[in-house]
């Protein structure tokens, strides 16, 4: 019985080596190609982002995911603008005398 259970750990443990071997080697099967080391695709306009901006921001992926240095910048950036409208559209209503 023992010798049957450490059969069945090897070949799972084999298997999972393989499995881990061939997802490195081949990738997740994108059809992107890769980005050149050292570059982001990592884009957005200095001002007046829009929502095709957003919509077209792409994050270089890494081993566990993406690159969370760029994600945080493209949070950033958009909380910059979206306080920047906020208080463009304050100070409009505080000229027009609807606030």
């Amino acid at each position: 019985m023992i010798t049957l259970l450490l059969y069945v750990l090897g070949i799972v443990g084999v298997a999972v080596v393989l499995f881990v071997l061939a997802a490195l080697a081949f990738g997740r099967g994108e059809d992107v190609p890769p980005v050149a080391p050292g570059t982001t695709p990592t884009w957005l306009p200095r001002d007046e982002v829009t929502g095709a901006d957003v919509q077209a921001v792409r994050f270089q992926q890494v081993l566990r995911g993406y690159k969370a240095a760029e994600v945080d910048w493209v949070l950033d950036r958009l909380a910059r603008e979206i306080d920047e409208l906020r208080e463009q559209v304050r100070d409009l209503e505080r000229t027009t005398g609807r606030g």
